[in-house]
């Protein structure tokens, strides 16, 4: 016979009186999530061409995506400098990437506003093969240009992570948006 769920949990996430979200907690986790997914270039995973997908833009684009009000368009500056300061990229190139994506994911938030999940992973799909394109030209494959075919494991597991990585965004904003503070 199952165990029965304690009140404590049944109870966890349900809107209940005189309750509401942490504000520092709703403010402060999308910018951790995605400062935390640009620490994967420091996994341990040793591979003679690019693979990993890089974690941490994947995550901007799922807030980005989920919820387009809550990070300002700015946004990609400290969040570019931070990937910047742990990629290995040279420094700037995903403050600019970053900063662009932001500003592209707002127009088109402005433009197209209902959207299901197939065009946002279709435009995602865009913006990360571009964002992977330009920052490897960054980073002087221009002048190797058969290193662009190595590339493309990258972009393809890039592209298929995403709906994984918006899954996991959805899931820690409704961690975000538990009501834990008495009003």
């Amino acid at each position: 016979m199952p165990v029965p769920i304690p009140e404590q949990l049944k109870d966890l996430g349900r809107p209940r009186i005189n309750r509401a979200p942490s504000p520092p907690l709703a403010i402060a986790l999308p910018w951790v999530l995605v400062m935390l997914g640009s620490l994967s270039p420091t996994w341990p995973i040793i591979s003679s061409a690019p693979v990993m997908p890089p974690v941490g833009f994947l995550f901007l684009l799922g807030w980005l995506h989920l919820r387009p009000g809550l990070l300002p368009v700015w946004a990609g500056l400290p969040l570019g400098l931070v990937d910047d300061l742990f990629s290995g990229q040279p420094m700037g190139s995903a403050i600019l990437l970053w900063s662009l994506a932001t500003i592209g994911m707002d127009y088109v938030e402005t433009r197209f506003p209902w959207r299901g999940f197939v065009q946002n992973w279709l435009v995602a799909s865009a913006v990360i093969a571009s964002y992977l394109l330009v920052a490897a030209w960054f980073a002087g494959v221009h002048r190797q240009p058969d290193l662009l075919l190595a590339m493309l494991p990258q972009i393809a597991l890039s592209i298929l992570a995403y709906p994984i990585t918006a899954q996991l965004v959805g899931l820690v904003d409704r961690l975000r948006l538990i009501p834990v503070r008495e009003v």
